[in-house]
């Protein structure tokens, strides 16, 4: 067995680079190209499923012919897996989603493999270079460089092209789950992006294993990581997932996840373009092979660890909401108002203690350097007892600047707040808030594009608040100067006219949230479904239909950017929560959310849903069994809402055990790729002691056409026309089908 514990030393000495082989940024830069050339990239699309899977395995068997004179060998197995499990908050169901397992081993063999994957399939409407073109280009090109070594490497490779992740992570199940090589896999990298360019950050690894980021923090050239991302990712702060899950609670070996951080803003849209996507990020992600080699070649290196895994090192890589364009507005409005305001209270804390209480000022000033010191370390105590590994911060904040307070202590009780005392403070605290200042432009970097693209509830009241946290933390140690200085009248003034000055240019509307500058969009996003809904009664007859543009505003601002451009889009057709029908009677999770409901003609997909209770019968132990099959596109999801008195006992999904997506909803997501058998599936109801009139449960069946011919309509495409420049609009053709039993 592997022993993949224990301290790092031991590893060191088994460290060796096999190789030096050329890292081509050109050839990058051409696979990411055409990769992205044929659009976007759903799941169940031919662009997915034929066009990129063709070309990806046209580059594979090319090196390949390589790799047939070397040392090495190369096998390629192409795996449709089909299988379902739970997910947070509802269970997704799979089959026949694509694969490309490619083996990189010695001739001889191979015992112990490491995995490195990327996903080529996207969101709709979005080209998808960083998320994740990117990256399955760049390892292309790696796994080009080793077949063509001169030397056996020491242990195996798995480059896993998944090609359905924006799927609820399901292509990266079926490997781990079902494979035959997942069994040899000791550890992975998984390459990611929430933005697109800049630096790729380590922000997951583990569980536990710290060896592995220090063999990271080793090999690579640039290393950037951090715990504070990893702890705040975790914390699902952030509303995002990763292949990282899937491999490390299904499969239960360690990794790192990489990803692009940087400008958010496009991310999932159609500006993530190859364009967008600098030569010097890509660049960058290849220094983890090694030094530059020329202006065009990056060296490539690879280090493997004797007796536990291989690892590559590789990656390429109104008022409200004005901030979401002009970030700084936020930071002047809000930082200068918070930093006022605690200024003013320690003024008037100063006046106070000096005049009623006659302390000396320096007695204060020391007083609030140990209160703030204080709660540094009650701040260390509880996050080393929750055993958050954040607890460096708190830690740094109590180490130097208690040092230097006591290296400095016979200085200040001669001199007092000197200039050179000053001087020599802030210079002994100089590290800490370095780093800190480092971790806010993190926060802010990852926080900003979320905030401004997740629906969440005052989201300028959020910024605020880290806002204000922030210079809470900067100013904690800097409180007692207050204290010492003779006059805070000119700061309070000058404070209050940045404050002042912002706040009257955000009223008076000078600050834009949107814009669709090329050179850095910002676009409001918006989602457009052309849907119908059929409802039906106990008896399988219909007794409602309509159908309308469905439309989800995923900002807070909702439409009132909107409105003035497309009058027909305002408060009157704002739709509300249908309680007695699953996920409220529309045909996607934003249900709950602010939604907008414009009549429109019926859809007719060329593909429609085919929905059939193949059979109802009782079981010995009293349930009520019922048995499905559903014939439709690549995209479904069922809802199943329980009436009054009825419960769920049993399902096929996962390992059985039905979980509640909310307080009587259950949630399945499915997906198919091509040549999909029929979905067929079944639950086990126990009934009510007395049925009501509206049966034991309703069930519906709701499609999305993401791709294709059916993915358009003429009201729909009439109806994108209209939308501001400044917006991105993400369009499909959807139905909603209710039946009750």
């Amino acid at each position: 067995m592997l022993v993949l514990m224990g301290p790092c030393t031991w590893i060191w000495p088994y460290l060796s680079i096999f190789s030096d082989s050329l890292y081509a940024l050109s050839g990058t830069r051409k696979h990411l190209e055409r990769i992205t050339s044929v659009g976007p990239r759903p799941v169940g699309s031919r662009e997915n499923e034929v066009l990129t899977v063709n070309f990806l395995l046209e580059q594979i068997e090319h090196i390949k012919a390589i790799s047939a004179s070397g040392p090495n060998s190369v096998t390629v197995d192409v795996q449709r897996p089909t299988g379902s499990y739970k997910i947070p908050g509802g269970f997704t169901s799979y089959c026949k989603v694509s694969n490309i397992a490619v083996r990189l081993e010695p001739k001889a063999g191979a015992q112990h493999l490491m995995l490195a994957n990327c996903h080529f399939d996207t969101v709709a409407n979005s080209p998808g270079a960083s998320d994740d073109a990117v990256s399955c280009a760049v390892m292309l090109e790696v796994l080009r460089s080793l077949a063509s070594l001169s030397t056996p490497l020491r242990h195996g490779a798995v480059f896993l092209f998944n090609g359905a992740e924006e799927t609820s992570l399901q292509a990266s199940h079926g490997f781990i789950t079902q494979h035959p090589w997942a069994k040899q896999v000791r550890a992975f990298i998984n390459l990611e992006a929430v933005g697109v360019g800049g630096k790729e950050l380590v922000f997951q690894t583990g569980p536990e294993n710290p060896w592995l980021i220090q063999a990271y923090n080793h090999a690579a050239k640039h290393p950037f990581a951090s715990v504070v991302g990893q702890e705040i990712f975790q914390s699902r702060l952030i509303p995002s997932d990763t292949d990282f899950r899937i491999y490390r609670d299904f499969g239960n070996i360690p990794g790192i996840d990489l990803a692009f951080i940087e400008n958010g803003f496009i991310y999932h849209t159609k500006y993530d373009t190859p364009d967008r996507i600098l030569t010097d990020s890509i660049q960058r992600a290849g220094e983890y092979f090694g030094p530059y080699s020329g202006a065009s070649q990056i060296r490539t290196k690879i280090v493997w660890v004797e007796g536990s895994f291989s690892v590559i090192n590789l990656k390429l890589q109104g008022v409200e909401e004005d901030w979401y364009n002009n970030f700084y507005t936020c930071m002047f409005m809000y930082g200068s108002a918070a930093t006022g305001m605690i200024v003013l209270f320690h003024t008037l804390s100063k006046n106070l203690y000096g005049v009623r209480c006659g302390v000396r000022r320096l007695e204060v000033g020391e007083l609030y350097f140990d209160v703030s010191l204080l709660l540094w370390c009650g701040a260390l105590v509880y996050f080393t007892a929750n055993g958050l590994c954040s607890a460096y911060v708190p830690m740094l904040m109590v180490a130097f600047p208690l040092a230097t307070k006591l290296l400095l202590a016979r200085e200040f009780k001669l001199r007092g707040a000197s200039v050179k005392y000053s001087v020599l403070y802030q210079l002994g605290l100089a590290l800490p808030y370095v780093h800190f200042m480092f971790l806010i432009w993190l926060v802010f970097e990852v926080f900003t594009p979320t905030l401004g693209r997740s629906n969440i509830y005052l989201p300028d009241v959020v910024l605020a608040t880290i806002v204000t946290l922030t210079i809470l933390f900067f100013s904690s140690f800097f409180l007692h100067f207050i204290y010492l200085a003779r006059s805070t009248k000119w700061l309070l003034a000058g404070l209050g006219t940045v404050f002042t000055v912002f706040l009257l240019l955000v009223s008076c509307g000078m600050f834009f949230p949107y814009t669709a500058d090329p050179s850095g969009p910002r676009p409001k996003r918006v989602f457009i479904q052309h849907t119908t809904r059929i409802f039906h009664d106990l008896d399988g007859q219909v007794e409602s239909r309509d159908s309308g543009l469905w439309i989800n505003s995923v900002d807070y601002t909702g439409m009132q950017h909107i409105t003035p451009i497309i009058p027909e889009i305002n408060d009157t057709i704002m739709t509300n929560c249908q309680e007695d029908r699953p996920f409220c009677g529309y045909p996607w999770f934003r249900s709950d959310k602010s939604n907008w409901y414009l009549p429109a003609p019926e859809v007719s997909p060329k593909s429609p849903v085919e929905f059939q209770l193949l059979s109802k019968e009782e079981t010995k132990w009293g349930t009520v069994k019922m048995t499905f099959e559903v014939k439709g596109p690549s995209h479904m999801s069922l809802y199943l809402m329980l009436h009054r008195g009825a419960s769920l006992s049993s399902w096929w999904f996962g390992d059985a055990t039905p979980q509640l997506y909310l307080a009587r909803e259950y949630s399945i997501f499915y997906t198919h790729g091509l040549d999909a058998p029929a979905w067929n599936f079944w639950f086990e109801i126990q009934p009510p002691r007395e049925e009501g009139p509206e049966g034991m449960i309703s069930v519906a069946i709701s499609s999305h056409y993401y791709f294709g011919e059916d993915q358009r309509t003429v009201q729909l495409d009439d109806m994108l026309q209209r939308f501001p420049k400044w917006a991105f609009p993400s369009s499909w053709v959807s139905t909603y089908h209710m039946y009750r039993y």
